[in-house]
């Protein structure tokens, strides 16, 4: 976080998918180094329900008390997590060797943009302008209805993001994801371990740009790299070959939405 410049006031929610180490192990180093810091925000984290037990014990081992509060939600059905004025979390369940979740993040709609001058040539007051942002109609002291498309513009589309976690192929995230603008599938193995990445429930290249592909989604992010392979350029070669708009993602890079 230091290195790439992370505000850590602007973290208020961490969402953890499962509880194998490479996921939630660095999580109590996070908490202490916030604590440590002198961070009072409420922080809260949404994890599978054992989570809460061992980040307890691990406060207690060390006699440790955080200086913010920390507020757990437990994952235990699909559905909404979060609903708050700029976005909205749903979880949904994934096929791993043990309880795993996915997350979909959606904005919600952006208010519509004023055209100043045009309102003004209709003469709006400017106290109506949320209201026109909001999408009504201006009616003016004569009952004449001035459509809000004249005075307005669309506002920027909202985006959404789904992190389908570590998961064997699987069909039923296609209907769950539908249409979302970045799509994160890992892709542990080549195409070529497509056996051995179902025995240890993780996807190959071509099953992750499949469901890109079937998902509508616009774009996909690939990752969660078997440690055996040295170079990762064949990775993006055969994933697309089924999905063309397919990135890398790699630890440091930012992707412009």
């Amino acid at each position: 976080m230091a290195k790439y410049k992370i505000r850590r006031s602007r973290i208020t929610h961490v969402f953890i998918s499962h509880l194998h180490g490479d996921h939630y192990f660095g999580l109590i180093g996070l908490l202490n180094s916030l604590s440590l810091l002198g961070r009072t925000q409420d922080l809260h984290i949404f994890a599978p329900a054992p989570l809460k037990d061992i980040i307890n014990m691990q406060l207690q081992v060390v006699h440790g008390q955080l200086s913010f509060t920390l507020i757990f939600h437990d994952l235990r059905e699909e559905g909404l997590i979060v609903d708050d004025k700029r976005v909205t979390v749903h979880c949904f369940s994934v096929q791993h060797k043990i309880e795993c979740w996915g997350f979909l993040f959606k904005e919600k709609k952006h208010p519509r943009k004023i055209d100043p001058e045009r309102a003004r040539s209709y003469e709006i007051p400017a106290s109506f302008y949320e209201k026109l942002q909001e999408g009504q109609d201006y009616i003016n002291k004569k009952g004449t209805i001035i459509p809000n498309a004249e005075v307005t513009l669309p506002g920027i589309p909202a985006k959404s993001y789904a992190y389908c976690a570590d998961t064997k192929y699987d069909e039923t995230l296609i209907g769950k994801i539908k249409g979302v603008d970045l799509l994160y599938h890992e892709t542990t193995y080549l195409k070529n371990l497509e056996k051995i990445a179902g025995e240890r429930f993780h996807s190959t290249t071509i099953q992750a740009a499949e469901i890109a592909k079937r998902s509508g989604a616009k774009r996909l992010l690939i990752g969660h790299f078997s440690s055996k392979y040295e170079t990762l350029e064949e990775f993006h070669i055969e994933a697309k070959e089924v999905f063309e708009n397919t990135e890398l993602a790699i630890q440091g890079v930012c992707y412009r939405i």
